[in-house]
């Protein structure tokens, strides 16, 4: 199998450097293409950083984005004129804009998942079985925390478990959905799932699920400790989306959960 020209955007934010260095060491990738959204004179590894253009991104086979929903959906764009597979690790997509990377999809091979990481894909799992086996007397809500850089609340991945809870009683995640707390010491359960954000220091990533039915608390929780582990996730899914069809793939897609 032959190396996958990879590019990466947003190459200068936290996560675009950590997959910069993932890539660098994995033999199957080969590193073509750089972009940011401004205009950089130096060049890292060898390769000088570009704005999102046809020409930056045409080098690729797969694209990864890690950055905002605007910058994503201006990549999708170009991605689908030249026919690129793209992995998308950006959060913080609203419903209309979930919608909307669906419709790219039917065009191009897209991969997106709020969080790379084996282990939170097995919580995500894990959570739809808990919520599936659960009476409706047990209520949940979502705990997440990350470093204090971090903009969106709550966290892809805190999104994700909430659709897991959603999907365990066959309901609506956006009709399910409840309040959304940052930074608050308690918060409380709920009819609809409640979410709550804390933004402190350089966290890499804590996530909780928590069932109650009053006489009893269910806890599922992952801790990551290093942001290799998102990069390296984003890397295996880039190969694995080389060779697929157009369609939206999740890591469970990847990872071949029922």
């Amino acid at each position: 199998m032959g190396k996958i020209n990879l590019a990466i955007t947003g190459c200068m934010g936290r996560m675009g450097q950590q997959l910069i260095k993932s890539a660098t060491k994995d033999e199957s990738i080969k590193l073509v293409a750089l972009t940011e959204n401004k205009l950089m004179k130096k060049k890292i590894f060898g390769i000088k950083p570009e704005l999102n253009n046809e020409k930056s991104l045409g080098k690729a086979n797969v694209i990864i984005d890690f950055t905002i929903p605007k910058c994503t959906f201006e990549v999708l764009k170009i991605a689908t004129k030249l026919k690129k597979k793209v992995v998308i690790g950006t959060t913080g997509f609203t419903k209309k804009e979930e919608e909307l990377i669906k419709m790219f999809s039917r065009k191009i091979p897209i991969l997106k998942a709020g969080n790379m990481s084996l282990g939170i894909n097995l919580l995500m799992y894990l959570t739809e079985i808990a919520s599936s086996s659960l009476s409706n007397n047990y209520l949940s809500k979502v705990f997440e925390v990350h470093h204090k850089h971090k903009k969106d609340y709550p966290s892809g991945t805190a999104l994700m478990l909430g659709k897991g809870i959603a999907t365990g009683k066959n309901k609506d995640f956006y009709k399910m959905m409840g309040k959304k707390y940052l930074n608050k010491k308690k918060f409380p359960y709920g009819n609809k799932i409640n979410f709550n954000s804390i933004r402190k220091g350089e966290i890499i990533g804590e996530h909780e699920v928590t069932f109650s039915s009053g006489k009893e608390i269910i806890t599922l929780n992952h801790e990551a400790f290093d942001r290799a582990l998102y990069s390296e996730g984003a890397i295996t899914a880039a190969k694995w989306l080389k060779n697929k069809k157009p369609g939206l793939y999740s890591m469970r897609s990847l990872l071949n959960f029922k």
